[in-house]
């Protein structure tokens, strides 16, 4: 019998699209979109607080209505600034989302990306309050990922546990329950090295039609705590019943 491949050459099939997705939004506002358009295509699908709540002095309407207050939670997320942008959330979205999209399957995982996206979008919005200023990018959303990641990859028999496995099976194992991870001292030094980095990198920025845009770190971190709290709501495989 022939060793399957590894996870990194067995792309699964939602996140090879998702892959294409950002690409074309990508190429589509670098080769065919003027300057001017492409201002008005973030007004219309970048998550910009100003539209939940006016600034002082500055009356803009901004296009979409109501139907853009809403799917901007989620479009955002799918435009980002430069190459470079895309090619760092393309890394990270590759081990850990597609180690959730081969527990969750297709449907539940584009779910977990839409939760996980507008939840980072949402406290932004409350760090943010009325801030012109758009917000692009994939990056809350993989951070929920990653924390769907840490609820399984390293369970025994997981592809990262101490008895590890190297087939399908290993990301079908039950997951530790939230407690239970929270005392694992591999995940607390994950998780203080993740958060760590991103308030220090906070301070750092991202071009975007020739503005310094600070890193929304805390779209980060909306997107990572969310990922903690939804991933049993999502989660296909049921956690172990207590024993006796």
């Amino acid at each position: 019998m022939s060793r399957r491949n590894e996870p990194i050459l067995n792309l699964p099939t939602v996140i090879a699209g998702l892959i294409a997705a950002f690409g074309l939004v990508h190429a589509f506002r670098e080769l065919v979109l003027t300057q001017s358009q492409d201002v008005d295509f973030l007004l219309l699908f970048a998550f910009i607080p100003a539209r939940y709540g006016s600034m002082p002095g500055l009356d803009i309407a901004l296009p979409g209505g109501l139907a853009a207050d809403l799917w901007t939670f989620v479009s955002y997320a799918f435009i980002h600034g430069d190459l470079t942008h895309l090619g760092v959330n393309i890394l990270w979205l590759l081990p850990f989302g597609s180690a959730v999209a081969r527990r969750f399957g297709n449907a539940r995982f584009i779910g977990f990306f839409a939760a996980t996206a507008a939840a980072g979008a949402g406290l932004h919005l409350v760090t943010h309050a009325g801030e012109l200023l758009p917000m692009i990018g994939a990056s809350a959303a993989i951070s929920g990922f990653m924390a769907a990641a840490i609820r399984f990859v390293f369970q025994v028999g997981g592809p990262l546990g101490v008895f590890r496995n190297t087939d399908a099976t290993a990301y079908l194992v039950p997951a530790a329950p939230l407690s239970e991870t929270l005392r694992d001292p591999r995940i607390i030094a994950f998780l203080a090295v993740w958060f760590g980095l991103n308030i220090l990198f906070g301070l750092g920025s991202v071009g975007m039609l020739g503005v310094d845009q600070p890193v929304a770190w805390q779209a980060h971190i909306g997107g990572f705590v969310a990922g903690l709290l939804l991933f049993p709501l999502f989660d296909p495989i049921p956690l172990p019943r207590p024993a006796d």
